[in-house]
């Protein structure tokens, strides 16, 4: 019963699949390489810059600089880098959607991406309300800290999941 009540994602991805867009991807010889390599830029921009961050906040780098100044300067690019990564990670979700949603990998790098965002969403609007208080203080608060390393953990492992797409995927 469940499985006929979820029958129109299966159809959703299979008509996503057979768009023009993803027929023209996934029919040329370099559109897929170049947006794949476009997808891994993006992340280690994306990655590099929330690491600064988190680094930060765990007082292992940038420990003479204040907090709000190193995540002002590092965040929109992380922002950026997020959106060409989600951007061109559609892109070649696209070309192979069906395959791409049974995949316990993608699966997994898509929890993580949630409980990363979540993450960002409890630490933005929760705990670094006092984030000015932080530059003046001897040290971050615990959960500033937890928070930072959870992120950390997070884009390790989404990381780790995105790799293992590529060598649980069927050869086209």
């Amino acid at each position: 019963m469940e499985q006929e009540g979820l029958a129109w994602i299966g159809e959703l991805l299979s008509r996503l699949e057979n768009t023009p867009l993803a027929v023209a991807i996934a029919g040329s010889d370099w559109a897929f390489p170049i947006i794949e390599t476009v997808h891994v830029i993006a992340l280690a921009l994306l990655i590099g810059t929330v690491c600064v961050v988190d680094l930060r906040l765990l007082g292992l780098a940038s420990k003479a600089r204040p907090y709000c100044e190193v995540a002002r300067e590092s965040l929109p690019w992380a922002w950026i880098a997020f959106a060409i990564a989600v951007a061109s990670g559609t892109l070649l979700f696209i070309t192979k959607a069906v395959e791409y949603s049974e995949n316990a990998a993608f699966r997994a790098k898509l929890v993580l991406l949630l409980l990363a965002g979540l993450n960002m969403l409890v630490f933005e609007f929760g705990t670094a309300r006092d984030a000015a208080h932080w530059d003046s203080a001897r040290s971050i608060p615990w959960a500033g800290r937890v928070a930072a390393a959870l992120s950390l953990i997070l884009w390790v492992s989404i990381v780790f999941c995105g790799r293992r797409i590529g060598f649980t995927m069927t050869p086209s």
